[in-house]
């Protein structure tokens, strides 16, 4: 198997579990409908165990375009390889949708809202304030590529590595999942959303493109962050590129701070006012 086809395989058995699951979940008439968000999030742990247990062997499993860029940027990874890698993970995420549609069949025309229908692909902000969901897909990815680092994601394949893997997927979705949905993965959220935009849904809706670049740039940001994080605190490679970061995430992390406590004092004026 080559490794164009691995990544495929690996990340379409990724979105076929996990789409799966938040198809079943969500849609109407599913024997598994409001079984809730503990469910969804062990899950996509799972998903990602099996898709690791596929094909690590063949391709070290990314399956996740912030996991191969965060790796090519500490040279862990070549990146005469990466074009190839990412492209076949949009491919396998794309495919893994479709194949989520064609088992949930009946019950899209069931589902009248069209939002709940586009949830199944792509991630939905709980609260839709972008800059804090870039936010919160930053840390959630951070926090991937480093406990991959942490448990040796260039060995995911012996012994337990894959659910371990899979433990730490259930751990960010229950612990920072809440806030955008925890893409964390550009792949996991473009390649669907691509697949919502293309097949014949009944009532579908829009494919919500304005939200799309936050879990596709908030993922590559965390995604490289945390891998050169990693490479600087516990290998002592302070890179220029580690520093350069710091300072952007700061500027990230209390830009969307001074956004949220300027929307504060802005409605707590509006209430004194109302009140005078």
């Amino acid at each position: 198997m080559t490794e164009f086809l691995a990544e495929l395989i690996g990340t379409m058995i990724l979105i076929i579990f996990g789409a799966g699951v938040v198809a079943g979940v969500v849609l109407k008439d599913s024997k598994a409908e409001n079984s809730g968000w503990v469910v969804i999030t062990i899950a996509w742990g799972l998903a990602v165990t099996m898709g690791v247990y596929a094909v690590g062997n063949f391709s070290g499993a990314h399956i996740n375009p912030a996991v191969t860029l965060g790796f090519a940027v500490v040279g862990d990874f070549p990146w005469a390889k990466v074009p190839v890698y990412i492209t076949a993970q949009i491919l396998g995420a794309i495919i893994g949708a479709a194949i989520v549609f064609f088992n949930y069949l009946p019950h899209w025309k069931r589902t009248k809202d069209a939002e709940t229908k586009l949830g199944v692909f792509a991630t939905i902000p709980a609260i839709r304030q972008p800059f804090s969901n870039l936010v919160s897909e930053i840390i959630g990815t951070a926090v991937l590529v480093m406990g991959l680092l942490f448990i040796g994601a260039n060995e995911f394949t012996e012994g337990l590595n894959p659910l371990i893997v899979g433990a730490l997927i259930v751990a960010i979705g229950m612990s920072l999942g809440g806030t955008t949905g925890y893409a964390i993965n550009p792949a996991r959220d473009l390649g669907p959303r691509i697949a919502h935009a293309l097949l014949p849904i009944p009532g579908k809706g829009k494919s919500d493109w304005s939200y799309a670049w936050v879990p596709i740039v908030g993922p590559i940001f965390g995604g490289v962050y945390g891998a050169l994080f990693y490479k600087a605190l516990f290998t002592g490679v302070y890179s220029l590129p580690f520093w350069i970061m710091s300072v952007a995430l700061l500027l990230v992390l209390f830009g969307a701070a001074s956004v949220e406590l300027r929307k504060e004092h802005t409605a707590a004026d509006t209430i004194e006012e109302s009140i005078s």
